[in-house]
């Protein structure tokens, strides 16, 4: 199969795409109040995600609006959540960043000139594309939220989960995988699987794709395509994103061969920012 239709650096798509998740994650963490706990980022309540993704949005912004051509200075994690807007002033604030990212990646010039940390057609593209996908699973951490609240209250609206148009969800698995997998094994920073792993968007031309990652003797490579894998993990593209990103376990979804490669796999790679 050929690589999904966001995997063709569609910028304009991602600056869409950042702008709609952006929104749904305010919402959302509105909606279960600053203190309710984030199921998928342990130790976090919603402030502590907004303020993090509030961060993230501004320091992209300094690259992509300044030009920057390295990374300077930068808080902790520990510091970022620690600073900031209280709890009534925090949704506006991380709605003012978000807005002035999307706004600066809009204006950005095709040939803009900055940092960037994996590999991209132009910076512009890396960081449409990056923003657009560290957001949008935010959001699903946002929704987690809201269904945990919705579980412990018959009086919440029910959650009806986080959906993904296929083709953006299965961008965000080539990025995991062809990108920041790839540089982790460039790096020498990945330990590698026992095993090869095979993953199968079956979502039609809209998210349908496939990846193999290489492991055992043979040492770890990533690839686009298919081929023989001692672990392979078929179902729809919004699912794999989530569950491949650490945010849903692998029900429901398609598991044949060793299972252990899958759960290996999930241990072993855990994208922070």
């Amino acid at each position: 199969m050929t690589t999904p239709a966001y995997a063709r650096y569609d910028v304009p798509g991602y600056i869409g795409a950042l702008r709609g998740e952006g929104e749904l994650l305010a919402a959302a963490a509105e909606r279960a109040g600053m203190a309710a706990v984030v199921p998928s980022c342990p130790g976090w309540a919603v402030r502590d995600l907004l303020k993090h993704t509030g961060y993230v949005h501004r320091w992209a912004m300094g690259f992509v609006a300044g030009g920057l051509a390295r990374p300077v200075g930068g808080a902790s994690e520990e510091e970022i959540l620690s600073q900031g807007p209280g709890d009534a002033e925090l949704p506006g604030w991380f709605r003012e960043g978000h807005a002035a990212l999307a706004r600066a990646l809009s204006e950005a010039p095709a040939d803009l000139d900055c940092w960037a940390f994996l590999p991209a057609p132009s910076p512009l593209a890396f960081w449409a594309r990056r923003q657009a996908h560290e957001t949008a699973i935010h959001r699903a951490d946002a929704d987690k939220a809201v269904a945990r609240l919705a579980a412990a209250s018959p009086r919440s609206p029910a959650d009806a989960g986080t959906v993904f148009e296929p083709s953006f969800a299965a961008d965000g698995v080539d990025e995991l995988i062809m990108g920041f997998l790839a540089r982790n094994i460039r790096r020498g920073s990945w330990p590698g699987l026992d095993g090869s792993l095979a993953i199968h968007a079956v979502d039609g031309p809209a998210g349908g794709a496939d990846w193999l990652v290489a492991g055992g003797a043979a040492g770890p490579a990533v690839s686009r395509g298919t081929g023989p894998a001692d672990c392979d993990v078929t179902g729809p593209a919004g699912d794999l994103y989530l569950t491949l990103w650490n945010r849903r376990p692998p029900g429901g979804l398609q598991v044949t061969g060793d299972p252990g490669v899958l759960a290996a796999f999930g241990r072993a790679l855990r994208v922070t920012w």
